[in-house]
């Protein structure tokens, strides 16, 4: 008797369609990617000086010196991580409800819908590589803001009510006012970093289906309860994609002061202690997304 095969499962079906779209990535990063990525964990560990005799480098075994450069050394790389490590704290969280709000609001039937999604993905084209350039090359913008900071007087709603609301001590109350008024500070760069995941927060709400609202609301439901109830529970696992992805795109900003300081250190030919540098920010960033991950991944909500 022929051996009947095993049906798959929709899960598994899911799984092998996935494997098949990352797998040109998987390729790329073990043909192009292991190699430099083993080079440079190397080069944390030696004095790398450039030979133009052999056409490369030479390295010499310093251990782990380039470390203690970076941390004992360096006045500037410790604050640096610091600082964007804190400001990833504070931004993260008001990208995606930001960015989840927005999704919210273009998911309703009203005129000019298509025009309105395409606004709000408009930053993600404005913050490529050649328009970031314009933007913090450009020698009219670099004056005008200038000569905004020079003539702030800081008299505006916002500046009134934060000098109200926050006072000197440690209160939470205060302290909430002072995290609120730092994102409002920063709606610019918000707005700009939410185009992605806008568009994945959209996508994941059209996915839900109406029959289920609408037995929601012949149960008596009202739209806070549906929200909490159905809307949350069915976005909730592009959450965690949404988190992943403002994460690791924070990290990689061109104008991230660590970013800009191993650029440096590689134009001074340190190549030691710039690769030093990019492996313990690398290694932050990992630590972060596995505990992120862990968090959000156990409130997730799966279905089929």
């Amino acid at each position: 008797m022929k051996k009947q095969k095993k049906k798959k499962t929709l899960a598994q079906k899911n799984a092998i369609a996935g494997y098949l779209f990352i797998l040109p990535f998987i390729l790329g990063f073990i043909l192009f990617m292991v190699v430099p990525l083993g080079q440079s964990l190397l080069m944390t560990f030696n004095e790398v000086k450039p030979d133009p005799e052999a056409a490369g480098f030479s390295m010499t075994w310093v251990g782990i010196k380039n470390y203690m450069h970076a941390f004992t050394v360096d006045a500037e790389f410790v604050p640096y991580l610091i600082s964007e490590l804190t400001t990833m704290v504070i931004n993260t969280p008001a990208t995606l409800i930001f960015s989840f709000f927005i999704a919210m609001l273009l998911n309703q039937n009203f005129k000019g819908r298509g025009a309105v999604r395409a606004i709000f993905f408009l930053p993600v084209i404005l913050s490529s590589g050649v328009i970031v350039g314009v933007e913090y090359n450009n020698a009219l913008l670099s004056d005008m803001k200038e000569v905004i900071a020079e003539t702030s007087t800081d008299t505006s709603i916002t500046g009134v009510l934060e000098s109200i609301l926050v006072t000197s001590d440690s209160s939470p109350m205060s302290k909430m006012f002072e995290y609120v008024f730092t994102i409002i500070n920063q709606v610019y760069n918000i707005a700009i970093a939410s185009g992605i995941q806008i568009i994945m927060f959209l996508s994941a709400l059209q996915t839900i289906s109406p029959s289920m609202f609408e037995a929601a609301k012949i149960e008596g439901c009202t739209a806070w309860e549906s929200f909490w109830k159905i809307t949350f529970p069915m976005v909730s696992s592009m959450i965690l994609v949404n988190v992943v992805y403002t994460v690791i795109d924070f990290f990689l900003k061109t104008d991230n002061t660590v970013m800009t300081k191993i650029s440096e250190e590689v134009t001074k030919l340190n190549y030691g202690v710039s690769s030093a540098m990019a492996w313990v920010y690398f290694l932050c960033v990992i630590i972060i997304l596995g505990i992120i991950s862990l968090i959000i991944s156990k409130r997730v909500y799966y279905y089929e």
